[in-house]
């Protein structure tokens, strides 16, 4: 899937598996796509080598939450319900365009 972002179309895989949540984005370098967190309300950057942008979304995908250029090793918790919420990890500055109440819209791969 997608999400357009400034004119441009970022890659954006879904963490369906566990193996994949529990992963994430760790141990990855030079980071050129997002990952979703579906019914996600907190994260850790424990092992990451790199910044990452984070954004909190309702079930409407309505931005409630950014932070920009998380370092490694925190924990960041949305105070929201995880069934509720979904979480969206970016490479450092994606998320410079992205505004607290805008909705993000994800494109299937097969519609661009």
């Amino acid at each position: 899937m997608f999400l357009r972002l400034n004119k441009t179309n970022m890659k954006i895989v879904v963490a369906k598996t566990y193996p994949q949540r529990l992963k994430g984005l760790i141990g990855e370098k030079n980071i050129q796509h997002g990952m979703l967190f579906l019914k996600c309300n907190a994260i850790h950057t424990y092992f990451m080598k790199e910044n990452i942008d984070v954004v909190g979304l309702n079930e409407q995908n309505q931005v409630i939450y950014i932070y920009r250029n998380l370092p490694k090793n925190q924990i960041l918790r949305i105070k929201s319900e995880a069934k509720k919420t979904s979480i969206l990890e970016l490479p450092k500055d994606a998320s410079k365009h992205i505004h607290m109440g805008s909705i993000l819209f994800f494109e299937d791969e097969d519609v661009i």
